[in-house]
């Protein structure tokens, strides 16, 4: 039973890290439960405030990373139309592969603010940047976050 837990474990760490970069996956939260998994096995054991602290990061880089792209938004001056612009055009995205995962906030804010206010075509584009400098940030975030929960995974299994 301990091998087989071991083995779900690793899935969830390579499926949150790959989460990092695909907004249907929570890759922190499938990162986290690695940790949790391995508890359960005879390879590896955290210590319940080191769970407690982890869950508690992992949950407010969650929070964080649905609040962050629109709350750039907000901050340049966006409408409601550029912040669902952005989320679908992160969703659209992950159909064209990395780039579009990547350019897809982009160019849905733009297209949201063009058709909220389509006279002011440089503060779209202001915006529809803000949307994907919060996307990076957030992407990036993730990233570093599955990252250290890999390695504090790794470092409690290796033998």
């Amino acid at each position: 039973m301990s091998i087989t837990l071991l083995i779900i474990a690793i899935i969830c760490l390579i499926v949150g890290i790959l989460g990092s970069f695909l907004p249907v996956l929570p890759g922190p939260p499938i990162s986290w439960l690695a940790l949790l998994l391995v508890n359960f096995t005879d390879y590896g054991h955290f210590s319940n405030t080191f769970l407690i602290i982890t869950a508690a990061i992992t949950l407010l880089i969650t929070l964080l990373d649905y609040i962050l792209p629109s709350l750039a938004v907000r901050k340049k001056g966006g409408t409601k139309a550029g912040e669902k612009g952005a989320t679908a055009g992160a969703l659209l995205g992950m159909f064209f592969g990395p780039l579009g995962i990547i350019i897809g906030p982009f160019i849905g804010a733009l297209v949201g603010e063009i058709i909220a206010n389509p006279t002011n075509t440089d503060q779209a584009f202001r915006i529809a940047l803000s949307s994907f400098t919060g996307f990076l940030l957030s992407t990036g975030i993730k990233l570093i976050w599955c990252l250290m929960l890999a390695f504090w995974f790794m470092r409690e299994v290796a033998f």
